[in-house]
């Protein structure tokens, strides 16, 4: 019960943590608040419902409706404070952030429910973190974040692997959680304090020196 509890805490946190990330960047595109609505929406359930139809199960969104609710609220909440939040550069990420890792978790955690292989269950977690950004960045008409230069998906890749060294270790479960989220988490600071980047795939060798 107290792991269940644990992990309702951290999807809910995730949820408007996701959620606020998409409508914030709506918000700079100048969406109308539905338009945004359904990009914080999408960001928020988009990953986990791809998880849950690769899993063959109901997509978890459709047997409880407080995930609309968190949205509206994130809406809300984005609406409000909407001057500081589209200001400042460093909240899209800090909610970015936090969202990937906590969803990362839950992918891995229901997909080991599931009694997957753990390389799956780290798999399922890189979707379930990733793929609704992958979907906002879509509707925002921008090229997926994943897919950039950035460190992104390696940091999910890097939360499930502790994950599964804390397993290997006999970690108690919620330690194993919080080792794969702040793995996420510390991945994403890293990389931006030191510039890391994942190398392109260049048309031409040497085409694009000198604009990166």
């Amino acid at each position: 019960m107290e792991t269940s509890l644990f992990l309702l805490i951290v999807e809910i946190i995730g949820t408007i943590a996701f959620a606020i990330s998409g409508i914030r960047l709506a918000a700079a595109k100048q969406f109308d608040w539905f338009g945004a609505y359904v990009v914080g929406l999408v960001t928020a359930i988009g990953g986990g419902t791809l998880r849950d139809l690769l899993l063959g199960v109901p997509p978890f969104w459709m047997g409880n409706g407080w995930y609309v609710s968190v949205t509206a609220l994130s809406l809300l909440f984005v609406i409000v404070f909407r001057r500081q939040l589209v200001r400042l550069d460093s909240t899209f990420f800090i909610f970015d952030t936090i969202g990937l890792a906590l969803f990362v978790v839950i992918g891995m955690q229901k997909t080991l429910a599931f009694n997957y292989p753990m390389w799956v269950a780290i798999i399922m977690g890189t979707l379930t973190g990733a793929f609704g950004g992958v979907i906002r960045d879509i509707l925002i008409n921008e090229v997926p974040l994943i897919f950039r230069k950035e460190v992104y998906g390696t940091a999910c890749i890097a939360g499930g692997l502790v994950y599964w060294l804390s397993h290997t270790a006999g970690f108690e479960e919620e330690l194993q959680q919080i080792a794969c989220a702040t793995t996420v988490i510390a991945t994403r600071l890293l990389s931006v304090k030191y510039d890391w980047r994942i190398p392109i795939i260049e048309s031409t060798p040497g085409k694009n020196k000198g604009h990166e």
